[in-house]
């Protein structure tokens, strides 16, 4: 049998030989495209050749891209497992061309590819073809031997391809196969009729060719383009199964070593019909999980970490149908390497990565997922008894927000138990909450800038950056717009750095002896650099030549943390792993944030480690270098590339001796010896998988120490000793006041105890059981706990609540005897909280002792009157 790797590369090999290049796979994370959670097609890397935005020094391409589906317009989530053909990760076979070849050459290369390499039965491929495209309908005819009444034309909804509402389309050409009435669905009648585009099993589409040859205008018009382009898209999962001779996709040998893997860990053998659904989704998920993981994105509450993180809940879900209770994906990666690692390195290279943190996201669903059944128990009970069905989406909004417990989870739970959500009540909260954080960010929306109405004051070419020369410039402003008090320039050439890559933009001036401009930051815009500023003095002279003149204070201290962020990720990657990989990061004049992915917190020892490296490498005073060089020879060379950042054919390589090596447009020190020093202030996770380290240089650094050291010697001064000591000191301190609370805490109890007499004699008694409410006197919640746990040992039928307000804060504690606890199933968490109630307040804990909190410490008197009739009812 011809195995996957063999098809795949017949694939790659067959356009290599017709003067195609063969193009690495893009990230599954879309680089400078908004747009788009994930890769979801093989054009999202192309997307500015179609959109006339972008080149290569290729005409012809092929590839195999990864691929996500699971938002938006292409979402396949909810048939995943349904069928054997739907995935939510798979693989894009593509050829490509910028125009060079057309029509004629796209359709014969596939009809060669599919009939005389990969030998399929010509008589089961049919062509289709947009309903006013002759030119197809001519070339299919004309070069190739299908069989005429094979080729069938098709409206715009099946047959004509567009990017958007606007911008680049065309017609396309689909070649689809029958693979036999036994994969037809309708097999008991009902007036069905296979055929193409039927919606049955039995014709499935193969490949895609499309013709990008239109722009549609707005207002729905079409105009020619200059430059027509093919891009076409074959599912590679589909045309393996097909050439492998099995049913579904699922039983390539993509999956069935990943599916054998899991019968073996749950003993449930797979079967190709509906049990077989969790192994078909557990192994689909498995696929998009890694990749993801392995190309930078982490499971969390947000975008796309969400998808990954409701992907995983999924799957353990389906896991636990077949009896897999603990953490098991990441048993499952050892046979999705062994297919596929040799193709995309990166779940090679970052496989413990992937097991750890799907390992450590497993566990936690499962704790999520025993908080959420045991809360979902308590609201179903509450529905029953209003005799509802509908879950408020409120309610769903409080699993998420407080419990972190997504919302297609509840769905799944209310499902199975035949209750609904109100899913549209859930979304008004979300959005809520977003338009409130929303109000409390600051920012500049870019977005206006395409629709505002420039002033155009000259003419030349936007906006060249000079500024790795030199902080001065002499230049003319092309065109501004002035809005609520604040200008925005385009100029012909700039020094000032737009922020990108981390780095903030630069600040500085615009002066002309008639006015000057403060520029306050510059950012970047696909029309140009945007300098935004405001008029400081003067009539500005606006068609005049401007001196331009970068704060260079702030600049240089910039590079400097710049700088010194290329050496903290290669130190990183040197002490803790290469599966270190930056996810975010802020560069500026004051300090520098560095995000990037790693499973646990760094130690003392760690960060000292790293510390150390990186001042080792100042202190060598190592060369910054940089220069430009092909995107395909510098990532060969082992640069690193920013996650998410898009980059053309020719990138900007930052090289600092032979320690770091980047793609960085940024700027930067010329020796790293100017950086001074390196201190990390702070170490802290920001999500699971997402650590955050922040630190200083220069001196902002040699400030920081200062003020450590002056805190150091006032702490000996005030112990009376030296800062060598202040350690010693302070654990000798530290034993002292420990033994002081022991005795204090003693001295307490032995007090209580004196007073339990008098608070068994001023007890009501009812039906013979003592029962106390009262206010007292105590330092802390442990010695109101304390004093509970003395008096409810006093007698063997005791029970009571006491109260206290402590630090102006109110607290209730409840407290049952272990006789009545069996006798009268009293629970002390049920009686704190009903008496907490009465003042605003909740609380829970064991049987026999539990705490409350009470808000308002003026209802605490009323809570604590209110008590003696809940405590009588519990008697009755």
């Amino acid at each position: 049998m011809i195995t996957s790797s063999e098809i795949r590369e017949s694939f790659l090999k067959f356009f290599e030989d017709r003067g195609h290049t063969r193009v690495p796979s893009a990230s599954v994370v879309p680089a400078d495209d908004p747009t788009l959670l994930f890769t979801n097609a093989g054009m999202n890397q192309f997307k500015d050749i179609i959109l006339g935005t972008g080149e290569r020094p290729y005409k012809r391409a092929v590839d195999t891209q990864k691929c996500i589906r699971v938002s938006g317009k292409h979402n396949d989530l909810e048939e995943v497992g349904k069928d054997t053909y739907h995935h939510t990760f798979f693989e894009m076979l593509g050829n490509w061309s910028f125009g060079d070849y057309y029509k004629k050459e796209a359709i014969v290369f596939g009809w060669e590819l599919l009939t005389e390499r990969w030998n399929l039965e010509k008589d089961k491929l049919w062509a289709t073809i947009y309903s006013k495209d002759d030119e197809a309908d001519a070339c299919w005819r004309k070069y190739t031997d299908v069989r005429t009444e094979h080729i069938l034309r098709f409206d715009e909804k099946y047959n004509f391809w567009e990017m958007g509402e606007i911008g680049p389309c065309g017609p396309c050409s689909e070649i689809h196969i029958d693979l036999g009435t036994q994969f037809c669905q309708h097999k008991n009648g009902g007036g069905h009729q296979c055929k193409v585009n039927s919606g049955c099993g039995r014709f499935i589409e193969l490949w895609n060719l499309v013709f990008i040859q239109y722009n549609r205008e707005k207002g729905g018009g079409l105009s020619a383009l200059a430059k027509k382009s093919i891009d076409t898209g074959m599912g590679f999962e589909r045309v393996t199964a097909i050439l492998q001779k099995v049913y579904s996709n699922f039983e390539t040998d993509l999956f069935s070593d990943i599916i054998q893997q899991i019968e073996s860990l749950s003993g449930q053998p797979y079967r190709s019909h509906q049990t077989g659904m969790p192994h078909r989704v557990i192994a689909d998920h498995l696929r998009t999980l890694s990749f993801a993981i392995a190309d930078g994105v982490m499971p969390s509450n947000e975008g796309r970490g969400y998808v990954l993180r409701r992907l995983l809940r999924r799957a353990a879900r389906y896991g636990r149908m077949l009896g897999q209770n603990d953490p098991f994906l990441y048993h499952l990666l050892d046979p999705l390497v062994k297919v596929m690692g040799s193709v995309f390195p990166e779940i090679s290279l970052k496989k413990s990565f992937i097991q750890a943190t799907l390992r450590l996201e497993e566990e936690k669903f499962n704790q999520t997922l025993d908080q959420g059944l045991g809360l979902f128990e308590k609201i179903k009970q509450k529905l029953r008894a209003q005799q509802s069905r509908m879950i408020p989406g409120e309610t769903v909004f409080e699993f998420y927000d407080t419990y972190g417990f997504p919302p297609d989870l509840v769905q799944l739970l209310a499902e199975e138990q035949g209750f609904q959500i109100d899913i549209e009540g859930f979304q008004q909260r979300m959005g809520e909450q977003k338009e409130r954080a929303r109000k409390t960010a600051k920012f500049y929306d870019i977005n206006q800038f395409d629709t505002a109405e420039w002033k155009k004051v000259s003419s030349g070419e936007d906006s060249f950056f000079t500024g790795y020369e030199s902080c001065e410039e002499e230049v003319r402003i092309i065109r501004y717009l002035e809005k609520e008090g604040t200008v925005y320039l385009v100029l012909d050439r700039t020094p000032f750095y737009a922020a990108g890559g981390g780095q903030v933009g630069d600040s500085g001036t615009l002066e002309h002896s008639q006015g000057k401009i403060e520029i306050l930051d510059t950012l970047k815009h696909p029309r140009g650099t945007i300098h935004v500023g405001r008029c400081a003095t003067g009539q500005i002279p606006w068609e005049k030549i401007f001196q331009a003149r970068v704060d260079s204070t702030r600049r240089r201290a910039t590079e400097k943390n710049h700088s010194a962020t290329h050496l903290l990720q290669a130190a990183l990657r040197s002490i803790l792993g290469t599966h270190v990989q930056q996810s975010g990061s802020l560069v500026e004049s004051s300090r520098l944030r560095f995000d990037f992915t790693h499973l646990q917190s760094l130690t003392e020892s760690e960060i000292q480690t790293v510390e150390k490296l990186i001042n080792e490498k100042i202190r060598g005073n190592l060369p910054v270098l940089w220069n430009y060089q092909a995107l395909a020879q510098a990532k060969a060379e082992g640069a690193m590339a920013l996650f998410g950042e898009k980059y053309g054919e020719k990138v900007r390589v930052v090289q600092i001796g032979n320690f770091s090596k980047e793609l960085c447009g940024g700027t930067h020190v010329q020796t790293t010896g100017e950086i001074g020093l390196f201190v990390i202030f702070a170490e802290t996770a920001i999500s699971a998988g997402i650590r955050r380290i922040e630190a200083l240089t220069g001196e902002g650094a040699f400030r920081y120490l200062d003020s450590l050291r002056q805190s150091a010697l006032n702490a000996a001064r005030s112990l009376k000793t030296v800062p060598d000591n202040l350690s010693e000191k302070i654990v000798q301190l530290q034993e002292q006041l420990k033994n002081l609370e022991k005795q204090n805490r003693q001295l307490f109890r032995e007090k209580v105890a004196g007073e339990a007499d008098q608070l068994l004699k001023d007890a009501l008694i009812i039906n013979g059981c003592h029962v106390i409410r009262k206010k007292v006197l105590a330092r802390d919640v442990k010695d109101l706990l304390d004093m509970a746990d003395i008096l409810r040992q006093r007698s063997g039928h005791i029970i009571g609540i006491l109260g206290s307000v402590i630090e102006e804060k109110g607290y209730l504690v409840a407290f049952v005897s272990d006789p009545l606890i069996q006798q009268r199933r009293i629970q002390a968490g049920n009686l704190v909280n009903q008496v907490a109630a009465l003042a605003g307040g909740k609380g829970g804990g064991k049987p026999q002792l539990a705490q409350a909190g009470v808000k308002d410490i003026q209802m605490l008197e009323k809570a604590l009157a209110g008590s003696e009739k809940i405590l009588r009812e519990l008697f009755q």
